[in-house]
């Protein structure tokens, strides 16, 4: 497994940024191992719901889970405002980054994540497939 660290400044796009890193580091098949840091907005969608909201305000990020490759990213995130209530969902693009974003991110040389069209849920889904083997 390779390890990446990355920390995300201000105003950048917290959905947006993993995409470009994992694009940039030509990961096939990423999972988030930790992440930490605040919002000034959140975009999430909801269960069962067909649009994402925007949520204004400050929030902290509790957690970040999901994988990431170079086929596409499924990320869910848990949030708490000023009081410490809870929210969470699907994140989407427009969660912006407000003083911080520190994110560890593993990454399997042996598997490939990829994104299929899944005729029963109507999503792109995750395809796990094996790495071949190399020959020396």
């Amino acid at each position: 497994m390779k390890v990446f660290a990355l920390r995300l400044k201000p105003d950048q796009d917290l959905r947006q940024s993993l995409k470009e890193f994992a694009l940039s580091n030509n990961i096939q098949a990423g999972f988030v191992l930790s992440a930490i840091g605040s919002l000034k907005q959140a975009a999430i969608r909801f269960a069962d719901q067909p649009k994402s909201q925007i949520l204004p305000g400050k929030f902290e990020i509790l957690s970040l889970n999901g994988t990431l490759s170079v086929n596409g990213l499924h990320l869910h995130i848990t949030i708490a405002d000023s009081v410490g209530n809870t929210i969470g969902g699907h994140l989407d693009n427009d969660s912006i980054v407000y003083t911080t974003a520190e994110i560890v991110i593993g990454a399997s040389e042996d598997l490939i994540f990829l994104r299929s069209s899944d005729p029963q849920t109507g999503f792109l889904e995750l395809e796990i497939q094996a790495v071949k083997q190399r020959v020396e």
